[in-house]
């Protein structure tokens, strides 16, 4: 974890930056700016784009607590900065397709069957 020196003088604000490469990695750098500062400013202090350069040709999805958040947004004191990583597959296709294999007898209200009923019932 990364911890700059605390800015002299004036307010400061300790938050989290996290981000997860891949499944069950996630790296978190713990940041201490100036009060009012923005998530692109935290970014940038985290140093986040040298240990990940891919980060820079894609269109960054950020969030703050799970809450969709943009560059220019300011942050609060013990903000958790979240960046997301695109989704690899679209997941209304992933359901239909896991639908398809399962079939409609074995899936949602389809599998439970009171002996001589209607399916779905």
């Amino acid at each position: 974890m990364v911890s700059p020196e605390p800015p002299t003088g004036g307010a400061v604000l300790a938050v989290d930056l996290v981000f997860s490469p891949a499944p069950r990695l996630v790296r978190q750098w713990s940041l201490v700016l100036p009060a009012g500062s923005s998530v692109a400013q935290a970014i940038e202090a985290g140093g986040v784009f040298f240990e990940f350069p891919e980060l820079l040709t894609s269109r960054l999805r950020l969030g703050i607590w799970g809450r969709q958040a943009g560059l220019g947004q300011l942050l609060a004191d013990n903000d958790r900065i979240e960046i997301y990583r695109p989704l690899r597959a679209d997941p209304k296709a992933a359901r239909r397709e896991r639908f398809s294999r399962q079939g409609a007898k074995t899936a949602g209200l389809f599998t439970a069957k009171r002996p001589g009923s209607k399916s779905g019932y």
